[in-house]
């Protein structure tokens, strides 16, 4: 059985849409940058580690699969997290304003055959944001719970001037992906 460690109901969403059956199991992880790591080992680790507290969690149940995912915005070296508060979440939308920044989205499969990956880096563009543009969107509370303070498939859409990669993978799971990774893993019981 597949089960998902992760609390998004995006994620759980888009996992619906591959029409793979599977159950969500609750992990509790870390998420803090180490000093050396590169955005991309971060997001990695951090994905990796979701999915074996998720087996952790399951242990003893037979024929276990956890997925686990993580997704971040980066803008030069910089990890954009969730923001705290308004001020934060303004101070990410100045910063992306204008500019173009990479959405760095991992997905780890494992169970007791191993463990295998997949990596999915797409580049966003932000239109120009005015300060009252950047208060209107924080004032609808979508920037909150999200990466880097927007939410591509909400209102946050009407910032983003130009999307190169995966749209899912920006939401938060790279459904191309993660179904590869499904299918190359074999049939699950």
């Amino acid at each position: 059985m597949l089960h998902l460690a992760s609390q998004s109901p995006r994620r759980r969403e888009l996992l619906n849409q591959l029409g793979v059956d599977f159950r969500v199991v609750d992990v509790d992880v870390p998420e803090h940058r180490g000093a050396q790591e590169s955005p991309r080992e971060y997001v990695s680790r951090v994905a990796r580690d979701k999915a074996r507290a998720g087996l952790v969690a399951l242990a003893g149940v037979a024929d276990a699969r956890v997925l686990g995912a993580d997704t971040e915005v980066v803008l030069d070296d910089e990890v954009f997290g969730k923001p705290r508060d308004a001020s934060d979440a303004a101070a990410m939308l100045r910063r992306l304003s204008g500019r173009t920044h990479a959405v760095v989205s991992v997905v780890w499969l494992i169970d007791a055959q191993g463990e295998r990956n997949a990596c999915c880096v797409s580049r966003v563009r932000f239109a120009e944001l005015d300060e009252a543009a950047i208060a209107a969107y924080v004032a609808t509370g979508e920037s909150f719970g999200k990466a880097g303070a927007y939410a591509i498939q909400g209102r946050g859409a009407a910032l983003v001037e130009h999307l190169e990669g995966s749209y899912s993978g920006v939401m938060g799971l790279p459904l191309f992906e993660t179904a590869k990774l499904l299918r190359e893993a074999g049939p699950g019981d």
